[in-house]
């Protein structure tokens, strides 16, 4: 309870000072696994790819975008908490929460390859053709070497000159970097040079269509297609994902 309302104040200090500018529209919703606790989120040569979390029931899987159904699947041992994924040419790259641990794998069939440390938390994954992006759950996003999975650079993410923190779930969306902001309905659009935000995306009527009461159902999970230019948002343990189209 505690966490809930520190985590709840944080929020309201957040939103005070942050519009939602950014207009976009509904265009389809399809299944998704109310199941799932989702952590990552990609699209990738029509399918999506979904990182879901909590000790003892993460995985990652491949999933139909039309039926929500799981066409492949890997489970992430105990005691391992999934986070992040994003895919790197051939490979699949996936963050732990509180092990320091990352681990990567076959895009194709899922099968390890191997892992790689990092320090502090892992959160979301996204990438922007030529280095990986971290998130850890503060104002910082961490620019990681693909091939080597070192840290190159870090950012501070802010708006109107105050940090932006709990940077959740990553992607990376016609040369910005977008996030779910943990606990919040306010998706950040944020210069990778800099680090500002340029404006929010406010998903909330998609929390409410989803129609979900629990308090950790929060959004968390941004998939582009580049093809279309359309996006896909979900959430933890929501029973839709929604296709959306977004101005700028």
């Amino acid at each position: 309870m505690k966490r809930l309302l520190l985590a709840l104040a944080s929020v309201f200090l957040l939103a005070a000072p942050a519009s939602a500018d950014t207009p976009w529209t509904l265009v389809k919703s399809y299944p998704h696994d109310p199941a799932a606790f989702t952590e990552g989120l990609f699209y990738h040569d029509g399918a999506l790819y979904e990182s879901t979390g909590l000790e003892g029931q993460s995985e990652i899987r491949k999933v139909a975008l039309k039926t929500g159904k799981v066409i492949q699947r890997r489970i992430v041992d105990r005691p391992y908490f999934g986070e992040g994924i994003v895919n790197w040419r051939d490979r699949l790259i996936s963050l732990t929460w509180r092990h320091r641990r990352g681990f990567v794998w076959s895009l194709g069939d899922f099968r390890p390859l191997s892992d790689f440390r990092y320090d502090g938390e892992g959160w979301g994954l996204t990438q922007d053709g030529k280095s990986l992006i971290m998130s850890d759950g503060t104002a910082q996003l961490r620019f990681l070497d693909p091939d080597s999975l070192g840290e190159q650079r870090r950012i501070t993410v802010s708006w109107n000159g105050r940090p932006v923190d709990r940077l959740n779930e990553l992607e990376y969306v016609r040369g910005e970097i977008w996030a779910n902001i943990w606990y919040d309905t306010k998706i950040a659009r944020i210069d990778p040079a800099t680090g500002a935000v340029i404006d929010w995306i406010d998903v909330a009527p998609l929390l409410k269509a989803a129609k979900v009461r629990d308090s950790e159902a929060v959004a968390n999970g941004i998939a582009y297609d580049a093809r279309t230019g359309h996006v896909f948002i979900t959430g933890k343990n929501w029973p839709r994902l929604f296709e959306i189209r977004v101005g700028k």
